[in-house]
């Protein structure tokens, strides 16, 4: 298969108890919710039939267990590059708590004190891409939020900063890919339909 033909699946894993109440949620290890869970074998039905070149997940539980769950029958590789941005001493702690003292923050924009820069997120992205570029079939990455969006956004050349226009909610299927020799998103989003009460940081 051409390069210029292959599908970049996203996926996000599904519910985490953090994920829900909106807290920053970077490198705890904390697990899938019951809803979670069931998210997480409905992903399945989003995904039959589809067979992947290349499959990885980051290598926190959320992401291992959604990949586990999901029926994928390609062995995931574990990629540390995939881990969620490190928030530093705002790990654990909403955007609304954190604006009681900062009142116009956000990780997109303010220095993440302890933790990691938005470009050096991208830096990541960047080394998934390229690993990406080698598969010359399908790929799907099970991984977080923030960096998914961070991804997606170096897919298409703009910096880190602007996956804070990708929402993306939990337990949901993304698919970038190319037209032409363009790198374009084909599909953003897309979950199952059990939700919880999420608020994304």
């Amino acid at each position: 298969m051409s390069s210029k033909t292959l599908d970049v699946v996203l996926v996000r894993h599904g519910e985490t108890e953090w994920s829900r109440t909106g807290r920053h949620t970077g490198r705890t290890d904390i697990a899938l919710t019951e809803l979670g869970r069931r998210q997480a074998d409905q992903l399945a039905g989003m995904l039959a039939g589809r067979t992947f070149e290349l499959a990885m997940s980051s290598p926190l539980i959320r992401a291992r267990e959604t990949y586990e769950r999901a029926g994928i029958s390609t062995d995931a590789e574990i990629n540390s590059d995939l881990l969620e941005w490190d928030y530093g001493v705002y790990e654990g702690v909403s955007t609304p708590e954190t604006q009681l003292e900062i009142p116009d923050w956000s990780v997109w924009t303010h220095p993440i004190i302890g933790g990691e820069a938005v470009d050096a997120v991208g830096d990541r992205a960047d080394s998934v891409i390229g690993r990406v570029a080698e598969a010359n079939g399908d790929v799907v990455l099970f991984a977080h939020g923030h960096f998914l969006r961070i991804l997606a956004a170096r897919w298409l050349g703009l910096p880190a900063e602007a996956g804070r226009h990708l929402a993306l909610n939990t337990a949901t299927v993304s698919t970038l890919g190319f037209e032409r020799e363009s790198h374009v998103i084909r599909r953003w989003n897309e979950g199952c339909h059990l939700r919880g009460i999420e608020a994304t940081p």
